[in-house]
């Protein structure tokens, strides 16, 4: 990503290289899970990962470099996650809705690093920019399922309509966040509930199936 190469971080490409660039991200992931409220720094990083303090500079110029880079790696793993094919296939467009989510705050909920980064205050403006673009992607991809499960030709703007509620999700999740530093079963249910309600305003509560629709 664009964001990545304008932080200033230097990917790696031989397998040693690689090696000591995830190490690096392990030790800041944990740092951020042990110490939420603690400041980072890349030396706090070096020592945690018990590395040379100038091996980290080789790959990240400053601190918000390496949380890009770890913000990357989780959105990386979210939209691998969001391309899971489900089993059982759905039922109705608000299912996909529903399972989506519980997998999405599931795999949050064990990174808890992940919604510090992306619902913490203070969040840098390359981490906050990052994890606009890992959404706009993760609406393409919502899309593409709805398209595949449904009948969407009436909905010209799917994708668009897709990414405010997507939005809307995000909101409640950062409510739970700052709250309880999880995303509770509660307010999962409420972003469950608003992302299908904006939905609603749009599509059509039953729609059917594409494989009926091409039998």
């Amino acid at each position: 990503m664009h964001v990545a190469r304008r932080a200033g971080i230097r990917e790696p490409q031989r397998q040693r290289g690689i090696a000591r660039f995830q190490q690096l991200l392990d030790a800041t992931e944990v740092i951020l899970t042990e110490a939420p409220d603690s400041d980072i720094s890349l030396a706090v990083v070096a020592e945690a990962a018990g590395v040379p303090l100038p091996s980290i500079y080789h790959f990240f110029p400053n601190k918000d470099a390496i949380l890009v880079a770890l913000a990357q790696r989780y959105h990386q793993a979210l939209s691998a996650l969001a391309q899971k094919p489900l089993d059982p296939p759905p039922g109705s467009w608000q299912e996909i809705i529903r399972r989506r989510q519980m997998d999405g705050a599931a795999y949050l909920n064990r990174h808890p690093a992940a919604l510090r980064l992306f619902m913490g205050a203070g969040v840098s403006a390359e981490v906050r920019t990052l994890d606009l673009q890992g959404n706009a992607s993760l609406s393409a991809i919502r899309t593409a399922e709805f398209r595949r499960w449904f009948d969407f030709s009436a909905v010209p703007d799917l994708e668009h309509r897709i990414g405010l509620s997507i939005g809307i999700m995000d909101g409640i999740w950062a409510i739970s966040w700052s709250q309880h530093r999880c995303i509770t079963k509660s307010y999962l249910t409420e972003s469950i509930r608003a992302s299908t309600c904006y939905l609603r305003c749009f599509l059509p509560e039953i729609l059917p199936m594409r494989e009926l629709i091409e039998k």
